[in-house]
């Protein structure tokens, strides 16, 4: 409970401080796909983010909840102070693997976090999957409660959106995202420290659909960092694994 009230205190500087986007200079945001997400905490100090696809399921990336610490979201109330809401059950995909993750390698990073009560002031996206084949030059949009400059826990701590393009060699496994302008490069947007987990969207005809979580970032030409490539792990694969799961919890889409 120490380190979970730290944690709340450690969210308490990052909302007292002015950010100015997810690293690179994406926009601030309270609406649209940014409803959906909420601040993950954890014991050992860690924060990520995740996506509401149910009043009571966050989805999330495996690599942000492993065995051995408790977990909570971070409410907002009127008064802007931060609240722990209790998170009851962890679900971590089987297939995934750290070491893979670490290395950049595509894995399962996907988890679900089942919540004691509904998150409050929040609305569930949707849940899809990417458009197959995922095409070079596909727009996808980010929201994160990450830091804005790599190593400043002060830049972090409010919902940021970005607009990224697929490049490299896109598939079912993983997708490499990078700034339009930036090309992965040269400095630009994309997820930093604390995005992990933050939902990944494409444009349906329907509206924004979730189709990816954040999984891990580089710096420019693949340095270590921020601001190059943005790592995504596609639900393709892993949708069913999520909404089964959900079902089983009572979950009604």
């Amino acid at each position: 409970m120490t380190n979970l009230i730290r944690a709340t205190a450690f969210l308490t500087m990052l909302m007292a401080t002015p950010a100015f986007a997810i690293v690179g200079g994406g926009a601030p945001s309270t609406d649209g796909v940014a409803r959906s997400v909420v601040t993950i905490v954890g014991s050992r100090g860690n924060f990520c983010t995740g996506a509401l696809i149910a009043p009571k399921v966050v989805l999330t990336a495996a690599h942000c909840v492993q065995p051995g610490a408790d977990y909570k979201i971070v409410e907002y109330g009127a008064d802007r102070q931060p609240k722990l809401q209790d998170v009851k059950t962890v679900a971590i995909h089987p297939g995934f693997r750290m070491q893979a993750m670490i290395n950049h390698v595509a894995t399962a990073d996907v988890a679900l976090l089942q919540l004691a009560v509904p998150s409050a002031g929040k609305a569930p996206a949707t849940l899809g999957m990417p458009n197959i084949p995922i095409q070079v030059g596909g727009r996808f949009t980010v929201a994160g409660v990450g830091v804005t400059v790599r190593g400043d826990g002060k830049s972090g701590g409010s919902i940021r959106v970005a607009g990224l393009i697929a490049s490299g060699k896109p598939g079912t496994l993983q997708i490499r995202l990078v700034d339009p302008v930036g090309q992965g490069v040269r400095d630009g947007l994309g997820a930093c420290t604390g995005d992990s987990g933050a939902p990944v969207f494409e444009d349906k005809q329907s509206g924004p659909v979730i189709v990816g979580v954040v999984s891990w970032s580089t710096g420019p030409n693949g340095t270590a960092g921020c601001g190059g490539i943005t790592g995504v792990t596609p639900l393709t694969l892993y949708r069913d694994w999520v909404m089964q799961t959900a079902l089983q919890w009572g979950a009604s889409f």
